[in-house]
């Protein structure tokens, strides 16, 4: 049967979607032989044939050659297949032609319908697999739509035929940033899911990963890897900390971060809406590491436990409150940092004495 149209369809979706037509006569023909097989009742094995070249379609129901019949939708008789077509063996098996006028009712029944079912399909494939090969890197997107009810914030990332809505959920949202519709935002690609409704696209403002991402973007060194970000702690909005090193002794790693007269960290800075960025040296020592993480207030002393991963640190007794930060919020991020629980004490600071026990009684 002659099907230019569905050829015709199948060809323009290639050019203006990037849609294989391979895929989507996959699930014509898949679409057809469901649909035969619903309207005639036994039938189990339904083939189409593709002819390209011209532009056609057949279709067949194939059975098997046996000496008595005992299903009709799947067997054919020797008797009957010899008469129909000459010379065959039993066990074999003969391709029956479905008539055109059949095959033409169940083909405008199902084409457009499968076609547009395909197309949704397909698009949702390339949405996935365009956006899950952006995981961990950062997009940019545009506010569509704020609900005011949740707080969970709508941005439309890409563009044409693979772009989609991804939710900024208010949970990975800067508390002290307000976007506005239409507005143009970087986002932190965390993940890409499957769904029966397309693929789900998870974005935060808040994940440690965004900051990271934001200096490969803004530092040569590290996007190169001469400089490496060694590990990141961050309270979104108000404070990171990020630990960077370089095995080039001649590379000054915070230097390279920073930029010159600051424009490196600046420029990510005013990104964040001026959440603050401590750069920290790493070192392979714990001790140097965590009195370089309680940056700005100096360190006199690390003391770091025999087991497990504790440590006491003694700083000057006008810098424990600077220590410690703002609710505890640099001692906090130190400790996220280093991967150490960090007891911070004054150089005042002495042990009380062990409480003496009863003395024992005279016999």
């Amino acid at each position: 049967m002659k099907c230019d149209e569905i050829f015709a369809a199948l060809d323009l979706l290639e050019k203006e979607r990037g849609i294989s037509p391979t895929f989507m006569m996959d699930k014509i023909i898949q679409a057809l032989t469901t649909a035969y097989k619903k309207d005639h009742e036994g039938v189990e094995n339904v083939v189409v044939d593709v002819d390209e070249v011209k532009k056609d379609l057949k279709m067949f129901v194939q059975k098997e050659i046996v000496e008595e019949v005992e299903n009709p939708g799947t067997q054919m008789s020797a008797a009957e297949a010899r008469a129909r077509y000459g010379r065959v063996d039993v066990g074999g098996t003969v391709n029956i032609p479905v008539d055109n006028v059949e095959f033409g009712r169940i083909a405008a029944g199902n084409g457009k319908q499968v076609i547009i079912q395909g197309l949704r399909e397909a698009e949702r494939g390339m949405v996935y697999n365009e956006f899950n090969s952006k995981q961990h890197e950062i997009l940019t997107g545009v506010v569509s739509r704020i609900d005011p009810r949740t707080g969970n914030i709508s941005l439309r990332i890409g563009t044409g035929a693979e772009s989609t809505e991804a939710l900024l959920a208010a949970s990975e949202q800067i508390k002290t940033e307000e976007l506005v519709e239409g507005q143009h935002v970087k986002v932190y690609l965390v993940e890409v899911r499957r769904s029966t409704r397309g693929p789900q696209v998870l974005i935060s403002r808040t994940h440690p990963g965004l900051v990271k991402r934001l200096f490969e973007l803004e530092v040569p060194e590290i996007f190169n890897g001469v400089v490496q970000v060694k590990s990141i702690a961050r309270e979104a909005g108000s404070r990171t900390k990020m630990a960077v090193w370089s095995a080039d002794e001649a590379v000054d790693p915070i230097g390279a971060c920073v930029g010159p007269a600051g424009q490196r960290v600046g420029n990510i800075v005013t990104e964040l809406r001026g959440e603050k960025i401590d750069i920290i040296k790493y070192s392979e020592d714990p001790a140097e590491f965590i009195a370089a993480a309680l940056a700005p207030a100096d360190v006199v002393d690390v003391w770091i436990a025999d087991e497990g991963k504790g440590c006491r640190v003694i700083v000057p007794d006008d810098q424990l409150s600077l220590a410690i930060g703002k609710e505890g919020q640099n001692a906090r991020l130190a400790a996220r940092l280093t991967g150490y629980k960090i007891d911070i004490k004054p150089q005042s600071y002495k042990e009380p004495e062990p409480e003496a026990g009863p003395e024992p009684e005279e016999e």
